[in-house]
């Protein structure tokens, strides 16, 4: 049996292949649907059972009760504060929803789901023993036998950057750059991925690894829970309302503060794109400071190299900070200096046309 270690050029770690030597050929070989990437830090939960799409409607950030088969979307699962704790991809066979999720939160969110079952008919099951995922394009992923247990092939394709229903998009760019970005996950047995494996090691298709998939992810400003959340994150600062919230939809945990931040208020902080200088071949860490002039204003969550754009991040920033300024990133190695693009604006949110009631001193004084 072959394995991905085997394969030419590998680099493997306990996170499966971060590349197979070149993170930049592979972004254009996954880009054009010429390679699959084997998404080792994915995991794959099963809800099954007849109350499993209105139980996950009644826990999770988006309307999933009247989800039909074959349909891509995405949750979020909110703390009471409305933060986000857990997310996941998801799609519906018909019999069973499968969770695709950030290999760091699958144990923790399948946890939390088994304690809020309750009497329902629900069953939560971590299949990741046996079952892998696989990433690349619509029509690459297409050409892998993903598991049908219920007639309906388990294959995501990934909402970003369209504003699912019910949805909110703040970044007011005219062409966002996740429009570019083509992305699916196929869920796979075994059987199947060491079929992939195998004719890798032959040489008959192409591999990439996930640095090449998180380049393409971060140019896309498209968020990730295991890297681009902390312990305050709300959705609102990720422009993660667009795919992951039904602002509309009713009660589950942490609504009543994604409808004020939305509807009154501003998210406190929110995601800005930075463009790095590469001239001292330097990358920032997850967690850098950055600074406008001597200010800190925030912190870099994800880093690549783009095979097109060079290095990028995304960092969260607080809601003030100036967006007409050049920014540093403070590193371990020195300061990187950065150009700045808005994703989430300082003004999003307060979308509700609240009437202005005059002071009743005034409205006395008016009479």
């Amino acid at each position: 049996m072959a394995a991905l270690s085997d394969v030419p050029g590998a680099v493997v770690d306990d996170a499966g292949l971060r590349h197979v030597g070149s993170p930049l050929a592979e972004q254009r070989r996954l880009a054009s649907g010429s390679a699959f990437a084997p998404l080792g830090d994915r995991r794959v939960l099963s809800v099954a059972g007849p109350d499993r799409l209105s139980w996950l409607d009644s826990l999770s950030s988006q309307a999933l009760t009247h989800l039909a088969p074959g349909v891509s979307t995405e949750m979020l699962i909110l703390d009471p504060n409305g933060r986000v704790e857990h997310a996941a991809a998801v799609i519906d066979d018909g019999e069973t929803a499968w969770l695709l999720v950030d290999a760091a939160d699958a144990e923790p969110l399948a946890t939390w789901l088994g304690r809020m079952r309750f009497r329902l008919r629900v069953e939560v099951r971590d299949r990741s023993d046996e079952l892998s995922v696989i990433g690349g394009t619509r029509a690459a992923v297409a050409a892998l036998a993903a598991v049908t247990p219920a007639g309906v092939p388990v294959v995501w394709i990934d909402p970003w950057p369209d504003v699912s229903p019910g949805g909110w998009a703040y970044a007011r760019v005219e062409d966002h750059p996740g429009t570019e970005r083509d992305w699916a996950e196929a869920v796979v047995d075994a059987e199947e991925f060491d079929r992939v494996v195998a004719a890798a090691v032959a040489g008959e298709v192409a591999l990439a690894g996930r640095e090449a998939v998180e380049a393409l992810r971060i140019a896309a400003w498209r968020p990730r829970v295991a890297v681009d959340a902390d312990e305050r994150l709300l959705p609102h600062e990720m422009d993660w309302l667009r795919t992951a919230v039904h602002l509309t939809k009713g009660c589950y945990r942490g609504q009543e503060t994604v409808a004020k931040v939305h509807n009154l208020g501003h998210p406190p902080r929110r995601v800005v794109a930075l463009q790095l200088d590469g001239s001292d071949s330097v990358l920032p860490a997850r967690g850098d400071v950055v600074r406008a002039g001597d200010s800190v204003i925030g912190a870099v969550t994800s880093v690549a190299v783009h095979y097109e754009e060079g290095p990028i991040a995304l960092a969260l920033v607080k809601r003030t900070a100036p967006s007409e300024v050049p920014y540093v990133v403070d590193t371990a190695d020195g300061p990187i200096a950065a150009a700045v693009e808005t994703v989430v604006p300082a003004d999003a949110g307060a979308t509700a046309s609240v009437p202005r009631v005059p002071r009743l001193g005034r409205r006395r004084a008016a009479e």
